[in-house]
């Protein structure tokens, strides 16, 4: 709907922003990414899975399937630290943080009874933890340790940031203004992306 946040939003990174995907994991969104990843591969998967496609090549953009918005897609600038790209993107896209997924494959969390991880969970963890948490799509064991409170207070601190369009954005990525369409960034008169080093 024109104007409110998108809620069912997925992801697709290229082989660069490893980091930014598993951080916009953690921030809940579903996020796709393989090392190494080539980029009419990429495009494809775009393409045919309705994510949206993050880069930081400019050379990407200048694809047709790209240029001409046929997949979602929204330049990252390079120079910006893991968090920062993460700002960036809820930022530009109005999201908020939400429940996390898994860092590791971006699967959903569903809370287990404590009971059934008895023999699988270390004794002490177990003994001092009250509740666990498992992915549905990897079947990692989870639970609120020292990382995982660690991660929560960062993203804390990006908890507002989605009420605000970055400063850069005016530089990098153009959205549609009923926002049922995401633009790629104009090509500049160097023929790269802004903020794309020539």
């Amino acid at each position: 709907m024109a104007g409110e946040p998108q809620t069912d939003i997925a992801f697709i990174c290229d082989a660069m922003l490893g980091g930014l995907a598993r951080w916009l994991r953690a921030a809940g969104y579903d996020t796709e990414f393989e090392h190494g990843i080539a980029d009419p591969v990429l495009v494809a998967r775009s393409a045919a899975s309705g994510r949206v496609l993050l880069s930081s090549d400019g050379g990407l953009f200048e694809r047709s399937i790209v240029r001409e918005k046929r997949v979602q897609s929204l330049f990252i600038p390079r120079g910006m630290g893991k968090l920062e790209q993460l700002r960036f993107v809820l930022g530009a896209l109005k999201l908020p943080v939400r429940e996390p997924r898994c860092m590791s494959c971006g699967g959903e969390l569903i809370e287990v009874p404590k009971e059934h991880v008895r023999s699988e969970a270390p004794p002490r963890t177990f003994e001092c933890q009250t509740r666990f948490w498992r992915c549905a799509r990897c079947g990692k064991l989870l639970w609120k340790g020292t990382h995982w409170r660690r991660i929560t207070a960062r993203l804390e601190d990006l908890a507002g940031c989605g009420a605000e369009r970055p400063t850069e954005e005016s530089d990098t990525v153009e959205l549609h203004p009923n926002r049922d369409e995401l633009v790629t960034p104009p090509r500049s008169k160097g023929g790269s992306p802004p903020g794309e080093p020539s």
